[in-house]
């Protein structure tokens, strides 16, 4: 797959939405084929400023996702550049059907793109929290998957969908988030970015949750240990390359994702490295097979270990423990 170059240039942070908005509007601007199709999303999908500046290219369904993607499946069947966008939650349950024969199966090259997604609806709680779609889509062919860590991946990752020829999930969540590149940072899909190097410890995160694992990392680093920070933007296909170059590098290995502990980015890691017969200290680091607690995302991910505090201390756990082997 061909490289972009992330070019985002904005020094203030905002919420990855808002740049898939701006980035969706410019390129909807340069081609009228480019097309946001939503249910009734416009206000939580910031699509309000695209539907006043081009009210031709954008189509409101109501809350429907099932109508969604199968409209979104026929306009792509006719040549269209289509963004389907719907909350993650609602989006990988209600028209979970729709994404497997409509778009994969019929291979129609539409990008879905799931907002508010983890737990970025915070203390609505469980019904509006998509911690399953990762595992859900992951179990469909024909899918590429991609959570993007900060504004500049997100850019890229709106420009790379609208170029590939088959289908797409993007997922966003809702906070404004500190840029993790420099501009110029080459952006694949299907390649991972490394944040930081280190060879104690390597924190294979993806979304929103490469934060916390570079804090971690930061806080490890004061007491002498190294810490690695890989973005796992793309979960599939996913980047084996990096990843077990890290597990040969590294002392222990942690993957971190605002998702279920099934079915997701650490159970994907995990398939690879026992399949290549990898034996090191392993975590993953994500939302255990219960009924969520709830609050803001913050509190979600202090409680469940998804902070600087939390992942150094999974880290030096892990370190310890191969230690006194």
């Amino acid at each position: 797959m061909k490289s972009s170059i992330i070019n985002h240039q904005s020094s203030i942070p905002m919420a990855n939405l808002d740049v898939f908005c701006e980035t969706l509007l410019a390129l909807a601007r340069k081609d009228r084929n480019v097309l946001a199709v939503t249910s009734d999303s416009r206000g939580s999908g910031k699509l309000a400023p695209f539907a006043a500046a081009l009210p031709g290219q954008i189509v409101e369904v109501g809350i429907a996702e099932q109508n969604l993607v199968g409209i979104a499946a026929g306009l792509a069947s006719a040549g269209k550049i289509v963004y389907a966008v719907s909350p993650a939650s609602f989006l990988t349950a209600r028209a979970l059907e729709q994404i497997k024969n409509d778009v994969c199966y019929s291979d129609r090259p539409v990008t879905l793109v799931g907002i508010s997604a983890g737990v970025s609806y915070g203390a609505l709680g469980s019904t509006h929290h998509s911690t399953h779609d990762l595992a859900a889509l992951r179990a469909i062919e024909n899918i590429t998957i991609i959570l993007p860590a900060d504004n500049v991946e997100t850019a890229a990752a709106v420009r790379a969908a609208a170029a590939l020829e088959h289908p797409v999930y993007l997922r966003f969540g809702k906070r404004p988030l500190p840029h993790l590149h420099p501009p110029e940072t080459q952006f694949q899909v299907g390649r991972a970015l490394t944040v930081r190097q280190g060879a104690d410890v390597a924190f294979i995160a993806t979304g929103e949750t490469v934060h916390p694992a570079l804090a971690a990392a930061c806080e490890l680093e004061k007491g002498g240990l190294s810490s690695r920070v890989i973005s796992m933007h793309t979960v599939k296909p996913l980047d084996v390359a990096t990843l077990m170059q890290a597990a040969n590098e590294c002392r222990a290995l942690i993957t971190v994702e605002e998702h279920s502990l099934c079915g997701g980015l650490g159970e994907a890691c995990a398939a690879v490295l026992l399949q290549a017969g990898m034996r090191l200290p392993f975590r993953i680091v994500g939302f255990p097979d219960e009924y969520m607690v709830t609050g803001s995302q913050a509190e979600i991910f202090e409680h469940y270990g998804i902070s600087a505090h939390g992942l150094a201390q999974t880290a030096q756990t892990l370190l310890d423990t191969r230690g006194r082997r």
